[in-house]
């Protein structure tokens, strides 16, 4: 029988505020009071997803937001070096190292830990050097979850993107496939974080199956239901979904 839930973290990713403040130009919304009414509202954490094409959030905001983030900040992206100089200047909570292409629309894979062992060894060595906790984007693969422990990650972030599809026709399909990389994790003394497609629906079964999920981040989705029930209510109900 699964423990209680530790309190799972809600980091909100407002990559979505930033692409529709791009739409129209100007500076409405406002990333940075719209990432601290987040804060207000009960958000442990705020993500942003920075692509070398500022699409949505831009490096400008990346270094805004660390000067008004009171809770975490989590930077996400591909550690090529432009980023990996900017997150070692930042220097926020935790990066999230994800392998996105260029041209990619949104993150869709994990990390091939061992393939790219060297490659994850020596920025992880340079994040850890710079005093931010380094969590690797994985599927939900007990060997990759291994190849992170291997290359001194402190975490790793279990992409979900998967478990939400399979979810809709077959919930206890959807956890048993994550249950062997969340389980590896944990005995091996990796922090757990998850995200993708997670929602207030598909949210609860995942946590109440593995309590030791240390952070969940979500944004799309998150930000979707926002328009419904208003960011504040929203942020409610998925701080809820983690207090199960």
């Amino acid at each position: 029988m699964p423990q209680k839930n530790r309190m799972t973290r809600l980091s909100v990713n407002i990559n979505k505020i930033a692409t529709l403040r791009n739409s129209r130009g100007g500076n409405v919304p406002d990333v940075e009071q719209f990432a601290k009414d987040c804060e207000r509202f009960g958000a442990q954490g705020i993500t942003v997803h920075p692509r070398p094409d500022e699409r949505h959030i831009r490096r400008s905001d990346v270094y805004a937001l660390k000067e008004c983030v009171t809770t975490e900040l989590n930077i996400e992206g591909n550690p090529e070096p432009a980023f990996v100089q900017m997150v070692c200047e930042v220097k926020p909570a935790q990066v999230t190292l994800v392998p996105d292409g260029h041209e990619q629309l949104t993150s869709n894979h994990g990390w091939d830990t061992l393939q790219h062992k060297a490659f994850l060894t020596d920025v992880t060595r340079k994040f850890h050097e710079s005093g931010v906790r380094v969590s690797v984007f994985v599927n939900p693969i007990a060997a990759m979850v291994e190849g992170a422990k291997a290359v001194g990650a402190d975490r790793v972030e279990l992409y979900t993107g998967p478990y939400a599809e399979l979810y809709e026709q077959d919930p206890e399909a959807a956890i048993a496939m994550y249950r062997a990389a969340a389980e590896r994790a944990r005995d091996l003394g990796l922090g757990l974080n998850a995200g993708h497609d997670l929602s207030t629906t598909n949210l609860p079964a995942l946590l109440k199956a593995f309590p030791w999920v240390a952070e969940v981040s979500i944004g799309h989705q998150l930000i979707a239901d926002a328009l419904y029930w208003g960011i504040e209510e929203t942020i409610r109900r998925y701080r809820a979904c983690c207090e199960i």
